[in-house]
């Protein structure tokens, strides 16, 4: 699945180590400014920074143009969560922004990821 927030939601994101991203987004990122957490799709990945979400949309059949689009906490008025409820064959979870401008995008997390500690992050900036 595409990340292509014209359609305002991206699914089956699973986790990925910071370092598999780090090289593709290093020249994006302040000075200052660390990688918390990283997803991906087939192609695609998504990136929550200490300052915002990164998403990395792979274009084109050899997927060498890559579409970047950042998403500052700072613009996001408000956010939901949903965890993965019991004994589900596969957990999986959703993360809600809704932005200033209203814009909204919708993260749905596949496997084990900590949306809690996704939520936490995010609380940290926006509600400063």
């Amino acid at each position: 699945m595409a990340i292509n927030f014209n359609k305002d939601s991206v699914i089956d994101l699973t986790p990925i180590s910071r370092s598999e991203v780090y090289s593709e987004i290093e020249d994006l990122l302040l000075e200052d400014e660390k990688i918390c957490a990283a997803f991906k799709t087939i192609r695609d990945q998504l990136v929550f920074t200490t300052l915002r979400i990164i998403s990395a949309d792979v274009q084109g059949i050899t997927g060498k143009r890559v579409s970047y689009t950042s998403l500052p906490y700072s613009k996001i008025q408000f956010f939901t969560i949903q965890t993965p409820g019991f004994a589900e064959l596969v957990p999986d979870s959703e993360l809600a922004l809704v932005f200033t401008n209203g814009f909204k995008a919708t993260f749905e997390f596949k496997g084990k990821t900590n949306i809690g500690g996704i939520g936490r992050l995010i609380s940290r900036y926006v509600l400063k």
